[in-house]
Formats: C-alpha cells, structure tokens, sequence
C-alpha cells in the first residue's frame, strides 16, 4: 500500500495547471519621420517621366480653334491655338520673357528647338509659331503617351498626347 500514496501524488501532480507565460510587453510604436522625403530624382528615360496635371480642354473662337492643357479654374501650363488668319499654329507656354527664346518639344520620333516670343499678353505666354502642316504636329499628337516641353528657366512640362491637339492641327488644315 505504500505505492499508493506515491501514485496518488503523481495523480494530482498531472491535473495542476500548466503556469501560463508572463505577458509580453506592447510593442514600441515605430518613430514617424518628421523630415519631409527627399524628392526622387527623374528617371533616365523622359518617357517614365510623371505627367503634369491638368486636362485637356478643346474650344472653337474666332479666330479658330484652341487646346489648352492645365489645371482646372487655372490659366492653361500649356496651349496649342490654330490662328487660321495667319495660317499658322502656336505652341505656347505659360511664363514671361524679355525676348527671343528657345522652346524645346521633345516626342517620341522627334526632338526639335523652336524660337519662341513672349506674346505680351495678361497671363504671359511664350509661343513659338509652327505651319499648319509642319510633322512636328502629328509627332506631338501621335507621341507615345506623351510629349515634353523644356525651356530654360522653366519646369519641365510633361504633357499626355490626347485628341484635342490633333483636332487643332485639322481646324488649321481645312
């Protein structure tokens, strides 16, 4: 009878409960970082470049027809006009210049510098004037999603190749 006891012992040895883990303390919350990012440089490659924003809009005048690229309830970043008087397309920019300039349109089949003048108009625009049926106009409206505008002392402007620039260049060629 001595084992008795003993095996009563492990018996109730077995039905303790099993001690539970102390608790882990709550994770510490991980630091936000107060400094603002550091802007990512462009890509190599002006194709991978962001669009500016803004929309097309097309509209009809009296003196033909006009594209304007920008944001909207802002002055246009950017505009395509058809002045069928003079037979002719501008390509202008917002901004302001003292004179003669240089314009630069880059697509995907074409790089070209065109001189550009202020306009002297209110907004200031700098436009550069092409022929009706000059191909940089089709490279601009059939460039590979987009096309881009530089000029010295200016942002880049990364502009979508839609519609309404080739509706412009037709308006100039009836």
């Amino acid at each position: 009878m001595r084992l008795f006891p003993a095996f009563v012992v492990l018996l109730l040895a077995g039905c303790s409960a099993v001690p539970k883990p102390a608790p882990r303390p709550a994770p510490r919350p991980i630091p936000v970082q107060t400094q603002a990012p550091r802007p990512t440089p462009l890509a190599q490659d002006w194709r991978d470049w962001p669009y500016t924003p803004g929309d097309w809009v097309y509209r009809q005048d009296a003196r033909g027809s006009i594209a304007l690229f920008g944001l909207p309830g802002a002055d246009a970043a950017f505009t395509i006009r058809c002045d069928t008087a003079a037979n002719a397309v501008y390509l202008s920019r917002a901004g302001s210049a003292t004179g003669a300039t240089a314009m630069t349109i880059r697509t995907s089949t074409m790089l070209r510098t065109l001189p550009a003048q202020p306009t002297g108009g209110t907004p200031a625009y700098i436009a550069a004037a092409v022929q009706p049926r000059d191909s940089l106009l089709e490279a601009i409206g059939f460039s590979r999603g987009r096309f881009v505008v530089e000029q010295a002392g200016y942002p880049t402007l990364v502009i979508p190749s839609w519609a309404e620039i080739e509706r412009v260049t037709e308006d100039c060629r009836r």
